[in-house]
């Protein structure tokens, strides 16, 4: 069986990731002209050229090759590789586990810090649904003025287009893993 290489999909998943070639070129430690040649095909990567895009695209080489159907292929995303975003003003530090190229569903773990003021919760609300799991601590998920308190063990599901959101009225931090059907980070 041939196996025929294809600069395309170079193109498709850095394009799925919001990536501009020169992104790329900067993560992959490349120039763009090079990058810009192997997404048109115009030339083959060396093996050391295709592993450092690999490790930039956080994919596995085998996602390039025609032959193989990328959708029965799992993703690994290696600790360290996480995304992590402070969001100071809503007193919570997100971490994404689930890696970018999974468009169908994002997966975070929440440290949720004490809230101060309950009255300085931020409300929100975006397309998909929500699932929240409480690793440990507690947490009021406040949906349409309606609060659901969430201990440890316990898990939440709710359409996110209502308003919402997290309160943490104890003294300790809350740890939770929250889904979203649609990637908001």
């Amino acid at each position: 069986m041939s196996r025929k290489f294809s600069g395309h999909k170079i193109r498709v998943l850095r394009k799925e990731l919001g990536m501009s070639i020169k992104e790329l070129a900067e993560a992959a430690n490349l120039s763009t002209g090079l990058i810009s040649q192997i997404e048109r095909d115009l030339v083959s990567p060396s093996v050391n050229a295709m592993l450092r895009i690999v490790d930039a695209l956080h994919t596995t080489m085998g996602e390039f090759f025609e032959d193989m159907p990328s959708h029965k292929r799992p993703v690994i995303y290696r600790c360290g590789e996480h995304k992590m975003i402070d969001e100071e003003g809503m007193r919570r530090r997100v971490r994404v586990l689930s890696p970018p190229k999974h468009i169908h569903y994002q997966v975070v773990e929440i440290r949720f810090e004490p809230t101060e003021d309950p009255d300085d919760a931020v409300l929100s609300s975006h397309e998909g649904q929500e699932f929240g799991f409480v690793l440990s601590g507690s947490l009021t998920v406040v949906i349409d003025d309606v609060p659901y308190d969430v201990q440890s063990g316990d898990s939440i599901a709710f359409d996110a287009t209502s308003l919402h959101t997290y309160i943490n009225s104890s003294k300790e931090p809350c740890l939770a893993l929250w889904t979203y059907t649609v990637p908001i980070y």
